[in-house]
């Protein structure tokens, strides 16, 4: 019978979602005698799953509960077959990344600053915001107080499930949709550029999405460079991993308002208590809480299952990590 491994912290009402004709292996948070595992469904979180690792035997398939899988491919041998989470957060992280743009269009960390102190006299400092963003002569009345999302140009880097998720939800709003991805792919309706071009893209977005995998072509995508080949005043979303971006770079960029930032992840992360990211102007920030829904372990079991399913019929599994990644 196939031995199918699971921390035992996921609800219980969860395991219904597993196939029959297998045995299901609860392992501990903290676990401290060996276990015999043939197929292993990894925590989300690296700390459960790098104690839990070494006391596991017979893993042959191990199937992620995130769509990054870096974490786990340091702890596992080449022969162990990787599958990744592909499409567990695409709705949760293409939200976040909607909402965090909205936020910083509508300027709300801004107003909510304003409730803190119980004055809106100060409203109109929003235009200053604004100016000091987008330098300008121009007259404005009344008063410019937030910015629009319409007609905004919108360069999505990484353009996988959740980089299409973000931009079927930009869509509606108006905004005009830039796509990258490792390789580009000529489609007349949605043409996405290969990463090669990104420089020559860069200088036309006025909002830049980041939404790629953690690998060694990632790390530092965007960096002194590339901040300054980006508009004054554009606004950059990491809704991927902090290594990303150059942390140094960015917050030269923000503290001199050449650039504002929307990030869900940080390098480093977590962020200590003394990092000058803390207090860094023109952000929004979030502790990488963009996947973290009621539903994360629903979708996640629901594609382990399935997974399962395919392994216990001996079917091609999906999301198999190739490479890098």
């Amino acid at each position: 019978m196939l031995k199918v491994g699971l921390i035992e912290s996921v609800d219980p009402e969860l395991h219904r979602l597993l196939p029959a004709g297998i045995e299901l292996v609860l392992i501990p948070s903290y676990p401290d005698r060996p276990l015999d595992v043939e197929f292993w469904i990894a925590p989300p979180l690296s700390a459960p799953a790098e104690r839990a690792w070494p006391f596991l035997r017979g893993v042959r398939v191990v199937q992620s509960t995130l769509a990054g899988v870096d974490a786990l491919r340091k702890l596992l041998p080449p022969d162990v077959i990787l599958c990744d989470g592909r499409g567990i957060h695409t709705i949760s992280t293409a939200e976040w990344a909607v909402t965090a743009i909205l936020a910083s269009l509508k300027y709300l960390p801004f107003y909510d600053g304003l409730r803190r102190v119980h004055s809106w006299s100060r409203r109109r400092e929003a235009e200053d915001h604004y100016r000091a963003l987008h330098p300008t002569s121009r007259p404005f009345y009344p008063n410019v107080l937030i910015e629009e999302l319409h007609a905004q140009r919108v360069l999505i880097v990484g353009y996988g499930s959740i980089g299409q998720a973000i931009e079927e939800r930009l869509k509606p709003f108006g905004a005009e949709i830039f796509r990258v991805a490792r390789s580009a792919r000529p489609d007349a309706a949605r043409p996405v550029h290969s990463i090669t071009e990104l420089h020559a893209l860069l200088p036309l977005a006025d909002i830049v999405v980041l939404i790629v995998p953690s690998t060694r072509e990632t790390t530092g995508l965007i960096g002194v460079r590339e901040i300054a080949l980006m508009k004054h005043g554009a606004l950059l979303v990491n809704a991927a991993r902090g290594p990303v971006v150059d942390t140094t770079a960015l917050l030269a960029a923000l503290s001199s308002g050449r650039i504002r930032a929307a990030l869900d992840v940080t390098d480093p992360e977590p962020l200590p208590e003394d990092h000058p990211l803390w207090d860094a102007p023109n952000l929004l920030l979030t502790p990488h809480v963009a996947a973290s829904t009621p539903q994360f372990m629903v979708r996640a079991m629901q594609l382990a299952a399935a997974q399962v399913s395919r392994y216990l019929r001996g079917e091609s599994l999906e999301n198999v990590v190739a490479g890098e990644y």
